[in-house]
């Protein structure tokens, strides 16, 4: 014999679970804010937007391609809840690392971009390099494909992370 769940047995957590989520994005807000100041521009010079599992994605037009060189030429940068990528392709290709990201500026708050610059400069005065040595991006690498980054996903929507394996050139 099965026992029956009353009907507002499910509610408690489905609050606590959205009351968590603001949370995250309110400690996150600063840096979304950043991202924010940096998408506008880009917006006005052509590039697309979409919002994606409770993230916004910028990507194109003649602005990021050039912001983004700004960054060591990053095919794609997160700052709080909002990703900007030199194009579509490139969105889909690191959506999964990128998400990795949101994450870890919901656990950093304000604290997410100077953490993540002081590691940087850290691994490089190390002689180790600034980029792949950073503890945020060994993070990233490691979670992109795992249930870690498809659970996050899971929570905001119901798309996935997608490989990060280059598209095979056609021969012509």
């Amino acid at each position: 014999m099965t026992e029956r769940v009353p009907a507002g047995a499910e509610r408690p957590v489905r609050w606590r679970l959205r009351a968590t989520l603001w949370l995250r994005c309110a400690w996150a807000a600063p840096t979304s804010a950043l991202g924010l100041l940096l998408a506008a521009p880009a917006l006005l010079a052509g590039a697309r937007w979409q919002r994606h599992a409770g993230v916004l994605e910028v990507q194109g037009g003649a602005l990021l391609p050039r912001l983004l060189r700004a960054f060591g030429g990053a095919q794609a940068i997160t700052l709080g809840h909002v990703v900007l990528a030199r194009h579509a392709h490139a969105m889909q290709r690191l959506r999964g690392h990128e998400r990795v990201h949101v994450r870890q500026c919901e656990t950093w708050g304000p604290l997410f971009v100077p953490a993540y610059l002081a590691a940087s400069a850290w691994a490089g005065l190390r002689g180790r390099r600034a980029y792949l040595d950073n503890p945020f991006e060994r993070e990233a690498f490691a979670l992109e494909h795992t249930a870690v980054a498809l659970a996050w996903d899971r929570a905001r929507g119901p798309q996935r992370p997608v490989s990060r394996r280059p598209l095979r050139r056609q021969r012509r």
